[in-house]
């Protein structure tokens, strides 16, 4: 039995690279733009279009639990009244 070790080419990137999430437009087009992201992050335009969906559901998520929260301090709970112990 022969233990062989097979080298692994790693490939050093010059820093770290961070993805953001960029602003979408309220009424965004069909026909989306040509990425001009690096090759290796580009995505296929289905894959695209449902991350899309997946923002904007996530952010009206966060619209509604933001009004939610809004609500319940413009309507706050009448102060509880002292009892007699």
């Amino acid at each position: 039995m022969n233990n062989t070790v097979t080298p692994i080419e790693r490939i050093e990137t010059p820093g770290a690279q961070q993805l953001t999430l960029l602003t979408v437009p309220e009424n965004p087009s069909t026909d989306l733009q040509p990425s001009s992201a690096h090759v290796r992050f580009q995505l296929s335009t289905t894959t695209r279009k449902r991350g899309l969906a997946h923002v904007a559901e996530i952010r009206r998520q966060l619209a509604e639990s933001q009004e939610q929260r809004e609500a319940r301090v413009a309507n706050p709970l009448p102060p509880r009244r002292p009892h007699a112990a």
